[in-house]
């Protein structure tokens, strides 16, 4: 093994993290899918399904700088097994719920909730791994192929539960969803170690170009005490990461929870056409991701990380915000389906700057770093799970989408302060 992935280790466990980042919105997305079943089956509204869709987003924000610290404290090989586990469970209860009791819906609601808990870990760990794995100068692509798993999860979702959901029903989906996500969380726990020094298969070779290439605030990582959470909370960086990315969560949710029934409901698409125009958006996504990644190391390496990583985030959400506005304006249900596809894969361009950012500003507190950002961003996408229809019902779908590209705005200029050259200070030293 240690011959076979010579030099390239690092790269065999970003790519095993692009798929647990793809099961990990399979078991999200799915029930956005499935959702007009669920609907039918408890007798939902679409806000009281938009509370489930909510309850989902909550659990998830909350639990991001608790999960981030754990991946910190524990380290992200085994928080990401206790994860994997803890939502195989929970997407099997959601399936087991009954339809029949008097607080079904309250059971289902609580059900997501706690699905969220455990998902909440995945991408806090992933970038702990990422400060300790990645040195800063390949961190855009390393980042842009683990959320390229996003759009390649959520791509493979509308066809895979659509055809779970017709033949066998809506709960065999998420029984599927769990067995994938439980066989995955095994490999990954026998593959990866928390960091490269611990792990049999590293070449030294490729230990040094690691080591080399790590930001200061990464040194001798596996002996740092971490940040105090004062620091981190205060740190104007992380402020405005924070601000930027609850806008970008709350434009990406409608995707992910919304744009399958926006297209069958309001585009007046059937279940097939829907399930097909609701993966370009993630199709966009993934292939953004990765490009987006790919581009900014190479303008990191050339220009600085100015404009490597904060330049290209600030583009790629402004454009986003062009994209979102012009869809409104589109008759063509499909041509609409292709404009704001872009608008998804505009967004993902600057998804890669977020996670390198705060990895090379954070170090070994990379997890509770990016916990606390990542929590700005759910909060985004639990408001818009209710917002958004909230807003279309009273005011049209134009208007949610307007309100959607005016958040990009919001969030490309919040990237004008952040400074991603100054580590977060520790008290008292003043750097």
């Amino acid at each position: 093994m240690k011959n076979l992935f010579d030099g390239r280790l690092r790269w065999l466990l970003i790519f095993w993290m692009f798929l647990m980042s793809a099961i990990a919105y399979l078991d999200r997305v799915n029930v956005s899918i499935a959702g007009q079943a669920i609907q039918k089956d408890f007798n939902l509204s679409n806000v009281q399904l938009g509370y489930v869709f909510s309850a989902f987003v909550i659990g998830y924000a909350l639990f991001q700088a608790p999960g981030g610290y754990l991946a910190d404290k524990y380290g992200p090989r085994m928080v990401i097994v206790w994860g994997v586990v803890w939502w195989g469970v929970f997407t099997t209860l959601t399936a087991w719920t009954p339809t029949t009791l008097a607080w079904s819906i309250t059971l289902l609601i609580v059900m997501r909730f706690l699905l969220g808990l455990g998902e909440a870990v995945v991408y806090p760990s992933s970038n702990r791994l990422v400060a300790a794995w990645i040195p800063s100068q390949e961190r855009g692509l390393a980042n842009g192929l683990i959320f390229a798993g996003v759009g390649a999860g959520a791509g493979i979702t509308p066809p895979l539960i659509t055809y779970v959901l017709l033949n066998y029903g809506w709960r065999w989906s998420f029984y599927v969803c769990a067995i994938i996500g439980l066989i995955a969380g095994a490999i990954w726990l026998w593959l990866a170690r928390d960091t490269p020094g611990a792990h049999p298969w590293i070449s030294q070779r490729e230990l040094d170009h690691i080591n080399k290439g790590l930001p200061p605030a990464a040194k001798d990582i596996e002996k740092s005490k971490g940040l105090p959470l004062g620091a981190i909370l205060k740190d104007r960086n992380i402020i405005f990461l924070s601000i930027s990315y609850f806008a970008f969560g709350y434009v990406a949710y409608i995707f992910f929870t919304w744009f399958f029934i926006y297209l069958s409901r309001v585009r007046g698409l059937d279940l097939k056409a829907s399930a097909l125009y609701s993966m370009l958006p993630f199709i966009a996504m993934a292939t953004a991701s990765s490009v987006g990644g790919w581009v900014a190391d190479i303008l990191t390496k050339k220009y600085g990380k100015r404009v490597g990583r904060c330049g290209q985030a600030l583009f790629g959400m402004a454009l986003a915000g062009v994209f979102l506005a012009l869809a409104t304006q589109v008759e063509s249900a499909r041509v609409a389906s292709i404009v704001l596809a872009g608008g998804a894969g505009a967004l993902y361009l600057s998804q890669s700057a977020f996670w390198a950012v705060t990895a090379d500003v954070a170090g070994s507190s990379a997890g509770t770093a990016s916990g606390l950002m990542n929590m700005g961003g759910q909060i985004g996408g639990a408001v818009t799970a209710s917002l958004t229809p909230y807003i279309a019902d009273q005011f049209g779908w134009t208007a949610s989408f307007l309100t959607a590209a005016a958040l990009c705005i919001i969030g490309a200029l919040s990237w004008v302060p952040v400074n991603p050259d100054r580590p977060i200070a520790q008290p008292g030293t003043g750097a």
